[in-house]
Order: structure tokens, then C-alpha cells, then sequence
């Protein structure tokens, strides 16, 4: 793991938790308007790159878990 988030680990949680394939989860976010390719969230989740704002809403909306949570607050 990286260094580079602190949400990576828990969008795998949730995503793998839910049965939600990587490349679901960048369908998901590009019906919402976030264009993410698979190796740019590969590095997301391994905590190798930095996450957005607009990356974190819409990873908080579409994985229906509480922002706070993907960044170890609750």
C-alpha cells in the first residue's frame, strides 16, 4: 500500500463488500460525471495516487457509505 490516501483501502472494502467489480465501479462513476480509467483507480485503492474531492463525493454516493467513513473518521 501507499502512501498517497487514506480512502484507498476502504473504497476496496465497500467495493469488494457490495460485489462491485473495479470496472463497475468506473461505469458508476462515469454515469455521474467522474472519468476515472481502471489503472487510475487500481492506484486509488492501493493508496498510490491522490483522490479528488469530486472523486471522494461521488465514491462516498455510489458505494452509499458515509464520506466520513472512507476517511477513517467514523
Amino acid at each position: 500500500m501507499g502512501n498517497r490516501n487514506i480512502i484507498g483501502a476502504r473504497v476496496t472494502e465497500a467495493r469488494t463488500a457490495q460485489g462491485i467489480l473495479q470496472k463497475d465501479l468506473l461505469a458508476r462513476m462515469q454515469v455521474v460525471g467522474v472519468d476515472i480509467s481502471l489503472p487510475a483507480l487500481s492506484l486509488l485503492e492501493g493508496q498510490k495516487r491522490p483522490v479528488s474531492d469530486i472523486e471522494l463525493k461521488a465514491l462516498s454516493e455510489i458505494l452509499n457509505v458515509d464520506a466520513r467513513w472512507l476517511l477513517g473518521q467514523i
